[in-house]
């Protein structure tokens, strides 16, 4: 398999971190959608990443249908997800946070680095803050009521943690890390794993 994408992607570096997790063997192709757009198209018509290439050639795209295609072949191999639905909601409750931070911190830098100064948007630009705002809030305070850690490592503690690299690598400007330190202590924490470490933000 062939995971095509840059691992400065949220989206990106979340699946190939709980690929390396889950002991599933890939090729990472690290195209960008930008500089990268004529030979992303050969490869994915839609040039979205992460572009999952399966072993029969066919293109999976989006993180999340991703993984839970990748899970479905885990027989053997660690699951990242719970089963057991009070732990599988509580999991899915902080995904959900660290995606919905993800795309909002991405249409922040869309915004602010793509876009003309005269072109920007201030309202909308403020709304999308507001609510990156309210990601970063509900993840700390659900790592204050249930901490993560890096010895029994779930999609919930990988996604928030490449979640946080992202925005805080990206938007320093707008996010004070010493506002959100259990985040930030779970980030330096899950970048000392060697699934992180083999997978660097770039």
């Amino acid at each position: 398999m062939q995971l095509i994408g840059m691992l400065d992607s949220p989206y990106v570096r979340r699946v190939a971190i709980s690929m390396r997790l889950m002991g599933i063997p890939f090729e990472h192709r690290s195209l960008s959608v930008f500089g990268g757009f004529d030979e992303f198209r050969t490869l994915n018509p839609v040039v979205k990443a992460p572009t999952l290439i399966c072993d029969d050639g066919s293109a999976l795209m989006d993180s999340t249908l991703i993984l839970d295609y990748l899970d479905s072949l885990n027989a053997g191999r660690l699951s990242l997800m719970p089963t057991e639905p009070a732990a599988r909601q509580r999991t899915l409750r902080v995904i959900g946070l660290a995606l919905a931070g993800s795309e909002k911190a991405v249409q922040v830098v869309y915004e602010t680095r793509l876009r003309p100064a005269d072109k920007q948007h201030a309202p909308w630009l403020a709304r999308v803050r507001l609510q990156l705002g309210a990601a970063l809030d509900g993840l700390e305070a659900e790592f204050a009521r249930h901490a993560p850690s890096t010895s029994a490592l779930d999609q919930a503690g990988v996604s928030s943690a490449v979640t946080w690299r992202f925005v805080h690598e990206m938007l320093p400007e707008i996010v004070n890390i010493d506002d959100y330190p259990l985040l930030r202590d779970w980030g330096s924490e899950a970048e000392r794993h060697p699934a992180f470490i083999a997978t660097p933000f770039a």
